[in-house]
């Protein structure tokens, strides 16, 4: 930011002076039907994305080749594109690793089957290439505080974590980076970074990891030092929390657009508003105030008949936010709960559930959706479901 003109820093100061807003509730329904430009053109028909997760592109089943990755992966935009999706939101950035050439983070042990080992390829610079030649946009998801989830996962000697542990804070058997250090927000700042400048990404997407506990032990030395320098006018530990998480968004939003307007960034938080809060997600300052994402995709992850939150109620949660001019709205749907007893055997009601939602959704004037995951788009449990929903893909 340094070598940034004096305009470009008070704009970014500026941003970061705003990045904390309390919570409102809002119920002026004004969804933005503007398209998000990404590459070089406009996106004019609606967004139809497919979240392609690591475990989509995990090479264990083969014999871990260039050639063999490039036929996992052909196979998927080939398949996406027939049943007539037209954006891959593939996840680069599982577990503080990179599917890609990194001077951040280690190589991810789903590409080369031990974490730290690099290939003699570059698997993002082939994804984004051939989504491309066949007409798919790209988005790089990542997830940004997520060390590990599980024990399972051996990190290497060249993680982040493991080369300065001050970075996280294990909950669980899972390990986090801490929102509240800035040393964290460069590090993540600089791992989009290499992103947009290396590859020829369409858009950048968080995931739904933000504080990872409402522990108060999780940064207590961290706040304790906060309230100290702040004296009376000190946040509580709520706020501050949620600054946290603010200071990085506002940030990575700055970075990108200052690099190239036309890679978008998203946010694809838990569908229910209150959860998102119980993790310091500001969502309503997110949406309805400029300088904080391009698109937010909620998972919607409920069917018609949930009687705990049904996928309509949800919908108008979202839909009474007064969204900012500047943000597109987009819904999640959950391809992987169909054919199964999710949602007390809700979505065994009807095979037209995905459909019916994206009907939804096209009524709300709602710019388009995500399915998750890529393997339910094929998995023979979601087959009739997903069938019923490409016929409404014109």
């Amino acid at each position: 930011m340094k070598n940034k003109t004096p305009l470009v820093i008070s704009i970014l100061m500026l941003i970061l002076v705003v990045a904390f807003t309390s919570v409102k509730n809002n119920s002026d329904n004004k969804i933005n039907k503007k398209p998000v430009k990404t590459s070089s053109v406009e996106i004019n028909t609606e967004m139809r994305g497919v979240w392609v997760s690591f475990m989509d592109l995990d090479m264990s089943d083969t014999d871990r080749s260039y050639k063999s990755f490039k036929e996992k992966f052909n196979y998927i935009a080939d398949t996406a594109k027939k049943k007539k999706f037209n954006t891959l939101v593939v996840q680069v950035r599982p577990y503080s690793d990179a599917l890609y050439k990194s001077d951040y983070y280690p190589f991810s042990h789903i590409i080369s089957g031990v974490q730290g080992k690099e290939t003699d390829y570059d698997p993002l610079k082939y994804m984004c290439g051939y989504a491309h030649k066949s007409g798919l946009k790209i988005h790089a998801w990542i997830n940004p505080y997520r060390v590990r989830s599980s024990g399972e996962l051996k990190l290497s000697d060249d993680n982040p974590y493991i080369k300065d542990k001050s970075l996280g804070k294990k909950v669980g058997d899972g390990i986090y980076y801490n929102p509240a250090l800035p040393k964290v927000r460069e590090l993540i700042k600089n791992g989009i970074k290499e992103i947009i400048n290396n590859y020829d990404v369409d858009g950048v997407q968080f995931d739904d990891y933000f504080y990872p506990t409402t522990e108060k032990s999780f940064d207590k030395a961290q706040y304790e030092q906060y309230k100290d320098n702040a004296g009376n006018d000190a946040m509580s530990l709520k706020e501050w929390r949620i600054n946290n998480v603010n200071m990085l968004i506002a940030e990575c939003h700055a970075l990108i657009h200052l690099k190239n307007n036309n890679i978008a960034f998203g946010i694809s938080p838990q569908g229910n508003i209150e959860n998102d809060y119980g993790m310091y997600a500001d969502i309503y300052s997110w949406c309805e105030k400029a300088g904080y994402i391009d698109y937010i995709c909620p998972q919607l992850y409920y069917s018609l008949k949930n009687p705990a939150l049904s996928f309509e109620n949800a919908l108008k949660k979202w839909t009474d936010i007064k969204y900012s001019d500047s943000v597109t709205l987009y819904i999640g749907i959950a391809g992987y709960k169909t054919g199964t007893d999710a949602d007390n055997g809700t979505w065994n009601y009807s095979d037209k559930i995905l459909q019916d939602e994206v009907k939804l959704v096209r009524k709300k004037n709602i710019n388009g959706f995500m399915f998750y995951s890529f393997s339910n788009l094929i998995s023979d449990k979601s087959a009739k479901e997903v069938s019923n929903l490409v016929e409404i893909l014109d």
